[in-house]
């Protein structure tokens, strides 16, 4: 630091506020410093700053899978979030020991916070979070332990289901999620939702595991639906296959609405209408409430919208 402060003609303390981000270091001044940094080939000694302020700038996050894609798309989204802010990321599964044990490795590993995403989140409210891990939950009813960041999903849900009562179908089934997942729960009730504005009663949805080999089996069913909104967009891959398997035509004979709009649902066959999940804005902000939680923030509770992508796959009754 003493060397950069040399090379840049400044105090070392305003090399300091340049490693930590501080904004109070003007344009020229700092744009002096980052070069010096450059030239010199300096980096933040994070174990050094962890001994001198307590934090270790590593956030961490518990996943109950990283095989479904949703997780995966948020691991991705979460990481580069933090990467922009420079906290290092440590993954922790909850495995057969459970959450404690998720949160117990994380705090060995001395993280400043964490997220909890998705399926481990009913984990998480169902035990009592250490009181010195900050905690972000996505996906998760109103809770004052922690802040929560989510998308619309009963929303999201509540557009898919009205985009295909208006292209004329009397009526839509659900292929829904498992039972005990706070998402799946919620474009459940989005669903319902909408059919109860147009008058319709629901039918009783089916339900798969958000596997493909699930939304297959499940679909089966279904065999007199003309529309179904699908959970998400790996269930609606295995119904689009046991709907060509049984011979009815997509969407001809079945319209048939996702919800994620995962990278591939534009390459299905027929490309998938579906409802989009912004998973980089829920990353951002997730990772932007945490640290403002470690920095002494109060907990917020933000909501990302969702809405349909209309494709080939939902047609006219």
């Amino acid at each position: 630091m003493a060397d950069v402060a040399e090379r840049a003609g400044v105090s070392a303390q305003t090399v300091s506020r340049v490693a930590n981000g501080s904004p109070r270091v003007d344009p020229a001044t700092r744009a002096r410093v980052e070069r010096a940094m450059a030239d010199l080939g300096y980096r933040m000694h994070r174990a050094a700053r962890a001994l001198r302020t307590g934090q270790t700038s590593t956030i961490g996050l518990v996943v109950s899978t990283l095989a479904t894609v949703g997780n995966s798309r948020m691991l991705q989204a979460i990481s580069e979030a933090a990467a922009e802010r420079d906290y290092a990321l440590a993954v922790v599964t909850v495995g057969e020991r459970g959450i404690r044990e998720a949160f117990a490795r994380l705090r060995s590993q001395g993280v400043d916070g964490a997220v909890v995403l998705n399926e481990a989140t009913e984990l998480a409210r169902d035990t009592e979070p250490p009181a010195d891990l900050h905690l972000v939950v996505v996906d998760s009813p109103p809770d004052a332990r922690f802040s929560i960041v989510q998308t619309d999903h009963a929303g999201g849900a509540r557009a898919a289901t009205r985009h295909l009562l208006d292209l004329g179908h009397p009526v839509v089934h659900h292929l829904a999620g498992p039972a005990r997942s706070f998402a799946a729960a919620e474009r459940e009730r989005g669903w319902r939702e909408a059919l109860a504005e147009a008058g319709v009663a629901p039918p009783e949805p089916v339900r798969g595991d958000w596997s493909s080999a699930s939304g297959n089996a499940a679909v089966r069913r279904l065999a007199d639906a003309t529309a179904i909104f699908v959970a998400n967009d790996q269930m609606a891959l295995g119904a689009l296959r046991a709907l060509a398997d049984a011979g009815r035509r997509v969407p001809e004979d079945v319209a048939l609405v996702g919800f994620d709009d995962i990278a591939d649902a534009a390459e299905f066959r027929p490309p998938l209408t579906t409802v989009r999940q912004d998973f980089d804005a829920l990353g951002r902000r997730a990772v932007a409430a945490l640290v403002e939680a470690i920095e002494g923030g109060a907990p917020v509770a933000e909501t990302v919208a969702a809405a349909v992508v209309t494709r080939s796959s939902s047609g006219v009754a």
